[in-house]
């Protein structure tokens, strides 16, 4: 059995990898699932919905690979994290739409939280600022708003992130387990215990008997049973949420190590070894992971526009017909002509946290072309990132030594090596971009004893790209002015 089956179960869709024991992509499927918005603010999911999202994507994945099921050695599991979902423990059947983490129905509860003095103490203990992005308000939400209370202190429901659904799904029901890094973006989980906290479940309203067990990345979830186009047997070995498993499969596996994820948004996270370090820049503490003899954490920074400014320039402005055509565009001019794009369309995230902010464009003269505006996006994209990683490199008291990168936009060569350029290390973009499932697929070769050890796994990571900065100080130094200018404008 020399093969691994990565789910990687994402907020509009799922992807399922099929890797050797090298690491080399033999089978991919996707399938793509709806979002539901019942009122503006609120976004859901329905639970068997993501479920047949899940074994359409495997059947893809399986026969593209045209590997036989028998050789599947484990499954891996990554997800869209902190989105909430409460079940039946008998029947297995969700008892109201998935809350997804986009949702923000619950800002009222987490102010009244605020106001009432509780954000330092819930920030020492899980890493993270009350918010309704995580899991605990929407759950409470659950029980008090849907009338199910009394059901779940009765343990008739159980709760979980979508990893936790999926297990108990591909089980057959047998398993009710999550891991650490999906634990610790609930507002309910020590970060430093490594455990459920008694005292925030009463702060938060969460009966116990709803909570999954927490385990390891790597190690036992069960194995399949009743699960349509797989055998049963097929252990499940590894599950990281979707940033710490792209933190993994970057194979940052030193303190200091960083990678940006380019979606939607940017998300960077930067390992902190086995300490969890407070950020006083406006960032996350956050547990990437524990696997045997190894616990790790990370700091976190969001950029909530990163691919999406691409898609605004064009769907909303229509400079470009498709996003990749961005790239030519920009490289049509040799520099923005002074053009500075702040993508602030969804306010400001780390480290600068002002949800009232707004997109600002400057620089403008008669001379601007729409090479110079699309050149200037991705320059704000990568501008951006420099604010978060400066943070990060002050919290953790760390100079950055190089940046791993990943998602759909590190296949832009410009953006790379502008990126580098403004940071002033060099960048690493691996062969496979799609590092999320990558990582869901180490942790269960891990788990599974495909690997021994780390130093196994990073043997098989490929690079197939390194930038190099170039760009003269004084120029970085001039992009970086005229960004915070604008900055201030936002």
């Amino acid at each position: 059995m020399t093969h691994l089956l990565a789910i990687d179960q994402g907020t509009t869709g799922t992807t399922v990898l099929v890797l050797d024991d090298a690491l080399r992509l033999v089978g991919r499927g996707y399938r793509e699932f709806a979002q539901h918005y019942p009122q503006p603010g609120l976004v859901e999911h329905e639970a068997d919905e993501i479920w047949q999202s899940v074994l359409g994507a495997i059947g893809e994945a399986l026969a593209a690979a045209k590997v036989p099921t028998a050789d599947l050695a484990a499954i891996g599991i990554t997800n869209q994290r902190e989105t909430t979902v409460l079940w039946d423990r008998g029947t297995g059947a969700a008892v109201h739409r998935a809350i997804v983490w986009q949702d923000r129905r619950t800002a009222p509860q987490c102010a009244a939280l605020i106001a009432e003095g509780h954000q330092d103490e819930v920030r020492a203990a899980t890493g993270l600022p009350i918010d309704p992005y995580f899991s605990a308000t929407k759950l409470a939400w659950l029980l008090d708003e849907a009338g199910l209370r009394a059901r779940a202190e009765r343990g008739e429901l159980a709760f979980g992130t979508v990893d936790s659904l999926l297990v108990h799904r591909l089980t057959g029901g047998a398993v009710h387990a999550t891991d650490v890094s999906n634990a610790s973006r609930t507002l309910l989980f020590d970060i430093h215990a490594m455990q459920w906290s008694d005292a925030l479940l009463r702060r938060f309203a969460v009966p116990a008997a709803v909570l999954p067990e927490v385990r390891p990345c790597a190690g036992g979830f069960g194995h399949t049973r009743g699960v349509p186009g797989l055998p049963d047997g097929i252990p499940i070995t590894g599950i990281a949420g979707d940033q710490q498993a792209a933190l993994f499969g970057q194979a940052c596996f030193a303190p200091g190590e960083a990678k940006c994820t380019y979606g939607t948004g940017a998300f960077l996270l930067l390992q902190t070894g086995d300490r969890a370090v407070p950020s006083r820049h406006g960032l996350v503490t956050t547990v990437a992971w524990q696997i045997p003899g190894e616990r790790a954490y990370a700091l976190e920074g969001s950029a909530f526009v990163a691919g999406a400014a691409v898609q605004w320039l064009r769907d909303g402005l229509g400079l470009i017909d498709k996003s990749s055509d961005i790239e030519a565009l920009a490289a049509s001019v040799p520099d923005s002509g002074g053009v500075v794009v702040v993508p602030a369309f969804a306010g400001l995230g780390a480290p600068h946290w002002r949800p009232d902010a707004r997109g600002v464009i400057t620089g403008l003269t008669r001379g601007t072309t729409r090479a110079h505006l699309a050149r200037a996006v991705l320059e704000g994209i990568a501008l951006q990132n420099v604010d978060i990683l400066r943070a990060m490199e002050q919290d953790s008291g760390r100079p950055l030594a190089e940046l791993k990168v990943d998602g759909g936009a590190a296949a832009d060569d410009l953006l790379m090596q502008f990126q580098s350029d403004v940071l002033g290390v060099p960048i690493r973009r691996p062969q496979l971009l799609e590092t999320t499932a990558l990582g869901a697929a180490m942790l269960a070769g891990l788990g599974a004893g495909v690997w021994t050890d780390k130093r196994a796994i990073a043997a098989v990571w490929h690079e197939d790209r390194r930038f190099e900065p170039s760009m003269p100080q004084a120029e970085v130094d001039a992009h970086l002015a005229r960004w915070a200018a604008a900055v201030a404008k936002a």
